[in-house]
């Protein structure tokens, strides 16, 4: 059950056309619809933040790129702690 409460005001334009497509996809109220939307798209957002898609001979040429690095040197591992202690993923 849903506990959140968001208010917000709009353009009575917007509205009615976000009334009129909740009523064309049959959804109970625009409530459901803005529901369904914030979730969908914050997903879309999320996902082209966080994940990379390559092609697989970019993704072999990384992974041989990777295999062929050094070891960190101290700078290196002080900025990664320094990035984990951030809360940088």
């Amino acid at each position: 059950m849903a506990t959140a409460r968001l208010d917000i005001r709009l353009d009575d334009r917007v509205k009615r056309k976000a009334e009129k497509a909740a009523a064309l996809l049959g959804m109970k109220s625009l409530t459901e619809y803005i529901v369904k939307l914030m979730d969908e798209d914050s997903s879309k957002v999320i996902s082209e933040y966080e994940e990379i898609t390559l092609e697989n001979d970019a993704f072999d040429r990384f992974m041989k790129v990777c295999e062929a690095a050094a070891e960190p040197d101290e700078y290196l591992r002080k900025a990664a702690l320094t990035a984990k202690r951030s809360g940088i993923r």
